[in-house]
Parts: C-alpha cells; structure tokens; sequence
C-alpha cells in the first residue's frame, strides 16, 4: 500500500513537471517568436509576421530540446518515453506557442 502511494505521487509529479516544461517553453517560444518578427503595428505587418518561417523553426527547436533533454536526463527512468509521449510534448508545446503568439500579435496590430 505504501509503495503505491510513493509510486503515484511520483508519477504525478513527472507529469507536472513534463506539463510544465512544455507550457513554459511553448511561452517562450512565442515572446522569441515575436521578437524575431520585429515590428507588427499594422494588419499588414502582422499578417506577415504570422507567415515568417522563422517563428516555426523557433517551435520545433523547443519541441526537439524537450525531447532531447528528456532522453539524456532519463526523467522517465526505466519507463520508455514512448510515441505517445512525443505527441503530447508537442501538442503542449506548439498549442502554447500558437495561441501566445496570436494574441501578442492581434494585440500589437490593434494597438
């Protein structure tokens, strides 16, 4: 019984921590993103930004860097960071992205 609770309590905390991380960086990602793409005080420029490939790169180098760190750190220990894993690391990580990143721009042309 004990051994249970120690076993959900610490796979409950690698799933804060690997939730976290992906938020965190898909937030920086998009504050990098922005600043990558300059000035966006017009529709015009905005809707140019949103194109810029740059900002795309930005994402999957963070999306690639979790991956990385988690299979050199073994957060997972003797678990297997399988496909399912990936697909929710970068699922987190691009939603976060996208949607800070779209409201910083929608802010930035209303202004």
């Amino acid at each position: 019984m004990s051994t249970e609770s120690i076993s959900d309590r610490r796979e409950h905390i690698r799933s804060i921590s690997v939730t976290a991380l992906s938020a965190l960086l898909g937030v920086a990602a998009a504050f990098a993103s922005m600043a990558i793409t300059g000035d966006v005080s017009s529709f015009e420029t905005a809707s140019a930004a949103a194109g810029d490939t740059r900002a795309l790169l930005l994402v999957v180098g963070a999306i690639l860097a979790q991956i990385i760190f988690y299979d050199v750190t073994s957060i997972y220990g003797d678990d297997e960071f399988g496909m399912k894993h990936y697909l929710y690391v970068t699922f987190m990580t691009f939603s976060f992205w996208f949607v800070v990143w779209g409201i910083m721009l929608t802010a930035e042309a209303a202004a």
